[in-house]
């Protein structure tokens, strides 16, 4: 069973219908209580870096969200501004986010002679696999994903990014340490191939 964390800024119906579409169980959760007894996680995010981290802290999610990630307790998969969350800050905003992966959030910025770029990233863009890993195994060679950002992911660490997009420039894509994994585009309006991602998580997390 994957729960997929309910803290008002994500895709939450879709997320979970596109999992049961997979074969995966399901359900949504809101409390602490429900989130210790989590056995595998999504953690979705729609929106701006700060309201995200303080809705969480609200809701008592925070700190025990910190304690699985950084622990590596269970698997979770950050999707879009859930995946931003994963890293130790963004400068969208000015709190800190949950540390797991080291690095940070950019903006994109285009000089003069990239005007045909837009931020948002918005669209379907392929993915380049460096290495192969179990959350993109499958895939087919002409897969494409959908984005919706303006802010994009630096890892500290080359050996923690596991895909990488263009918007202009590369930008990490899929990230992960250990059972901690992130996504940047939205699975769940990805289509079969947002599914077969949702698939391989929900087979990591059996």
């Amino acid at each position: 069973m994957i729960s997929i964390v309910n803290y008002g800024m994500g895709n939450i119906a879709s997320v979970a219908n596109m999992l049961r579409k997979a074969g995966a169980g399901a359900r949504v959760i809101e409390t602490p209580a429900e989130l210790d007894a989590a056995t595998a996680l999504i953690l979705p995010g729609v929106g701006a870096f700060d309201e995200a981290v303080a809705s969480l802290q609200r809701l008592g999610l925070w700190d025990g969200l910190g304690r699985i990630v950084r622990g590596q307790t269970v698997p979770l998969l950050g999707i879009c501004l859930g995946m931003q969350l994963l890293l130790d800050g963004s400068e969208e905003g000015r709190l800190a986010g949950l540390g797991a992966i080291p690095g940070g959030c950019r903006r994109f910025r285009f000089d003069e002679s990239e005007t045909r770029l837009k931020v948002p990233h918005m669209g379907w863009s392929p993915l380049t696999v460096p290495r192969p890993h179990a959350l993109l195994e499958g895939l087919e060679p002409d897969s494409r994903f959908y984005f919706v950002h303006s802010y994009f992911v630096e890892c500290a660490e080359p050996s923690d990014v596991i895909a990488t997009a263009r918007h202009g420039s590369a930008f990490a894509a899929v990230i992960g340490r250990g059972r901690v994994l992130g996504a940047q585009f939205h699975p769940e309006k990805s289509h079969r191939y947002g599914l077969r991602v949702l698939g391989n998580f929900a087979r990591l997390a059996a």
